[in-house]
């Protein structure tokens, strides 16, 4: 199941805004595909992504701690397999 977030653009503007806080998130391509599901803190992650090219965008949920975002991967990577 995926985050039930909305897609938002991956772009510097989008990573601009992205909370200094753990979380976990999910990369997208540009119809919505899952490409993949991951945590860190998010705006430090998404810069990492944006640089790389790992998608076209990207939905995220915050989390308290990264223990809590590692959990919290895991368990929506076995939802969506």
């Amino acid at each position: 199941m995926p985050l039930q977030k909305s897609w938002r653009e991956l772009d510097r503007e989008t990573v601009a805004r992205a909370p200094d806080r753990p979380g976990v998130y999910e990369l997208g391509d540009g119809s919505g595909t899952v490409l993949s599901v991951d945590h860190g803190v998010l705006r430090d992650e998404l810069k990492t992504a944006l640089a790389y090219g790992d998608g076209e965008r990207v939905r995220w949920t915050e989390a308290h701690t990264l223990d809590r975002a590692r959990e919290l991967a895991t368990e929506h990577r076995d939802r969506l397999e």
